[in-house]
């Protein structure tokens, strides 16, 4: 059964509004394919132990994945394309987190998860551990970004992303207005 591994953004759950839209695609349209979107852990390098254990275990199931992830999720998607050489559809991804999160350190709550935690510099050394600085897997990647994101700066993407399958949308906002509209065609180009 091939696998879409959906990876949330910063202080969200597998309960945000695309996670949600994109298993109810699935479960109405897609029932073969398998849906796994872990809450992540609050800190870079405990939620990349999750994903990577998610991801081996795939492999060694010999079972065909691919990954989409929003905003942080999107970060950490481009990471699994390089690492495990699969798919990733990236919507609104953060591409310089290390740099965004700055103005976050202190204590976080989580809205979803009601979670309290200490985001320290230690977490934004893990971000700049994570990112793929010379990525070699932009033939693989979909972006998927709308200009009016309100979090992030759309030009850092597509300047990132330059290589990738791009599309860029007027309008929208960081939530990614009508994302629904695009299940069936990133399950198309994950090739699940």
């Amino acid at each position: 059964m091939p696998t879409l591994v959906y990876l949330h953004g910063f202080n969200s759950s597998p309960q945000s509004v695309k996670a949600q839209q994109m298993w109810e695609h699935l479960q109405q349209k897609r029932p073969d394919i398998h849906f796994i979107c872990p809450q992540l852990c609050a800190t870079p390098a405990k939620a990349w132990a999750q994903i990577q254990a998610i991801c081996d275990e795939l492999v060694t199931q010999n079972r065909p994945f691919g990954v989409a992830g929003s905003s942080l999720g999107g970060f950490l998607a481009t990471r699994v394309a390089e690492q495990y050489g699969v798919r990733a559809v990236v919507i609104n991804p953060a591409v310089n987190p290390h740099i965004l999160l700055q103005d976050y350190l202190g204590e976080q709550l989580n809205p979803y998860t009601e979670q309290r935690y200490l985001l320290t510099e230690q977490h934004i050394q893990e971000l700049v551990d994570l990112r793929v600085n010379q990525p070699s897997c932009m033939e693989r990647i979909w972006l998927l970004q709308q200009q009016d994101d309100e979090v992030l700066d759309y030009r850092e993407a597509l300047d990132y992303y330059r290589f990738a399958r791009v599309c860029i949308q007027k309008g929208g906002n960081h939530a990614f207005v009508r994302f629904d509209h695009y299940c069936a065609q990133i399950i198309r180009f994950l090739q699940l």
